[in-house]
């Protein structure tokens, strides 16, 4: 039937409507696809681009050179050395545990790695321990050989790239383990110290990459923001499997600053070779600066062990050996004195005025005091004792009486001018500040009052008197200078030298501490000086000085009547210490040195002679010559400065007591 032309034409009305309506819709939804489109490729570019980048540009922190430690004449202490190393990212190495063991499983064909070390890697890959992106170290020190073969199977091994770096060397090894310290892996304890002094929001980046090595004691340690510098930075291109394609570009950290001790290596090489296999401490220091000279522990150990990752066999000979190799005695070794205190009670009786140079004493060969008798070391006693006589002659009798007049207080005032009982800062680890009693030390430390056998006792530098190396050549400097001259070891910093601080004056009597520094001649220069064995005879080096033995415990009268308190009868740990300060040349202080030698017995036969030879080392710049010494004793001493030699080839070499 045909369609009514009115029905026809409102039929197209209606298609044109809807036509038009479905055509502005999909119009509108183009224009909308096209602003997204240009939306997204032109106004959203560069951050597409930027994530695009990201995906095949890593950017990695550069280690900064570590500065490097030198002597006082630029000999190199601790430096760098090239370092073949393999590292592996765990973004790049796989997405499972699995696929990741694969490729170390792998890496182990190609070069040596045992199942511990397999483990310990796979622990440092785990994401909740260390971010995927963040490089792991596998092996380090790698030989050229399995540095290349790395490389060749580069392909086969996706996340692993073989790198070149640096790592820390200390060349003179034995003589600077105490001094210079080492480095070693950050650890979570050296973290939380790190952020407990900077704030966690100021942490070095460089800290967080695993495995990077920082100072654990010594000079490393307590100049560790000194010497680690600052890091630079790296861009580099990877393809889909995460090699490592180039380098793009990169930025240079900043080397560590360089430093420059006071030490001087080859003197520091002789007192470590002189003390041979004892277990004991010297320390030269420069009475007019404060500079050490030499400060050696001994016997010592190798640094390099800790830094290459010691066994646990080398570590445990370490700790179990009865010589006690890893502590530094030169500033943690705190010892009773002994008679090399007896110029602190010297000078405080003769600046309290309670005697003179030319007071006597008479010593009968003991006092008693409360029906406690305490003995001289001479049965016999000196007779009438002048103070020149009781240093000279080591009276303990003559000290007994001055301390009963003087007092403990005024003898801790005094020791502490000199040094003892007082802190000395210098950048090593674990300073001991020694012990200088006075009456409220006592009170506050044991609940009880001061006796006068405390100050008896303290007298000779025994009781509680206790003090480290490093105070006795700060004690033996002061007395020498008249000047409270200080210990310094950081002698520059890149070559720019560190201000010594003005020294001030000791506020004693200049001619009460001439009566003492006497007193030490004739020590080592009278004719019944304890310490006359040990005398220079060089006129123009002359030493002052003073030996000490101090007992390690107290002996029954039983002992004493059979002859059990003899070093010689007594196992090694129950033999007395032997002690010896000094300085020379005597009419021109140069340098003081102190010797402690752990039950070494006697001070003038065993501290004394090594006490000389420092000296002489410092004086001379070269193996002593014989005619420094009397000529009596010549012929012992060229043997020992031969075999001296021996260990010290060209006089530079390092020679150690090593364990």
């Amino acid at each position: 039937m045909r369609r009514a032309p009115r029905d026809t034409e409102a039929t197209s009305r209606s298609v044109t409507r809807r036509a038009l309506f479905m055509g502005g819709c999909m119009a509108a939804m183009v224009a909308a696809l096209g602003a997204r489109m240009r939306f997204l490729g032109v106004e959203q570019a560069d951050q597409f681009r930027l994530l695009a980048e990201e995906n095949r540009i890593n950017i990695r922190l550069i280690p900064p050179a570590r500065g490097l430690i030198q002597d006082r004449n630029g000999k190199l202490i601790a430096g760098n050395e090239q370092n073949y190393r393999v590292v592996i990212t765990r973004e790049n190495a796989g997405k499972t545990d699995a696929e990741v063991e694969d490729v170390l499983n792998r890496l182990s064909h190609i070069i040596p790695m045992t199942a511990e070390d397999l483990a310990d890697t796979m622990k440092e890959l785990n994401p909740r321990v260390n971010s995927a992106f963040v490089p792991i170290t596998v092996a380090e020190r790698l030989s050229w050989a399995d540095f290349s073969k790395i490389a060749v199977n580069a392909p086969a091994l996706p996340g692993v790239s073989p790198e070149v770096g640096l790592s820390r060397v200390y060349p003179r090894d034995f003589d600077f383990a105490h001094i210079a310290g080492y480095v070693g892996p950050v650890s979570e304890k050296d973290l939380t110290e790190v952020k407990e002094r900077e704030g966690a929001d100021h942490v070095d980046p460089l800290l967080m990459i695993p495995r990077f090595q920082i100072g654990k004691i010594g000079v490393e340690r307590w100049m560790e923001d000194t010497l680690r510098g600052s890091a630079g930075t790296k861009r580099i291109e990877v393809n889909a499997l995460g090699r490592v394609m180039r380098e793009l570009d990169r930025e240079e950290g900043l080397k560590g600053k360089d430093l420059r001790l006071t030490i001087d290596a080859d003197v520091q090489n002789f007192v470590q070779a002189r003390l041979g296999e004892e277990s004991a401490a010297c320390v030269v220091m420069d009475v007019n600066n404060g500079d050490i000279i030499a400060a050696v522990s001994s016997p010592s150990f190798d640094p390099n062990l800790f830094v290459r990752g010691i066994s646990n066999a080398d570590y445990a000979a370490l700790t179990e050996h009865d010589h006690r190799p890893l502590a530094n005695k030169v500033v943690q070794g705190a010892y009773p004195p002994g008679s090399t205190f007896k110029m602190v009670t010297a000078l405080a009786a003769l600046e309290a005025g309670v005697i003179d140079e030319n007071t006597t004493v008479r010593c009968p060969g003991y006092i008693e005091m409360g029906g406690i008798r305490f003995n001289c070391w001479k049965r016999g006693g000196h007779g009438s004792v002048d103070l020149k006589r009781g240093l000279a002659e080591s009276c303990d009798v003559f000290f007994y009486d001055i301390s009963q007049r003087v007092g403990i207080d005024k003898m801790a005032e005094t020791g502490h001018k000199l040094g003892m009982g007082v802190r000395h800062e210098l950048p090593m680890s674990a300073i001991s500040e020694g012990v200088m009693p006075n009456k409220a030390w006592k009170q506050e430390r044991y609940g009880q009052a001061w006796v006068i056998g405390d100050t008896i006792n303290a007298s000779i530098g025994q009781g509680y008197v206790l003090a480290t190396p490093l105070q006795l050549a700060v004690m033996a400097s002061r007395i020498a200078a008249g000047k409270q001259v200080a210990p310094r070891i950081i002698h520059s910093v890149n070559d720019i030298e560190v201000p010594i601080a003005k020294v001030e004056g000791l506020n004693l009597d200049g001619s009460k501490l001439r009566a003492v520094q006497m007193g030490m001649f004739e020590v080592m220069n009278g004719p019944h000086g304890t310490g006359r064995g040990s005398r220079i005879a060089d006129e123009t080096m002359q030493m002052c000085g003073k030996s000490g033995t101090a007992q390690v415990r107290n002996f029954s009268d039983a002992e004493k009547r059979d002859g059990a308190t003899k070093n010689e009868a007594l196992p090694w740990r129950l033999r007395d210490h032997a002690l010896f300060v000094g300085f020379a040349p005597a009419n021109a202080p140069r340098y003081a040195v102190s010797v402690v030698v752990e039950h070494g017995g006697g001070g003038s036969a065993v501290a004394g002679p090594i006490a000389r030879d420092a000296l002489l080392r410092a004086l001379t710049g070269g193996i002593p010559p014989l005619t420094a010494y009397p000529a009596d004793q010549r012929g012992t001493i060229e043997s020992r400065m031969n075999d001296l030699r021996l260990r010290l080839p060209d006089g530079s070499q390092p020679a150690a007591s090593k364990v």
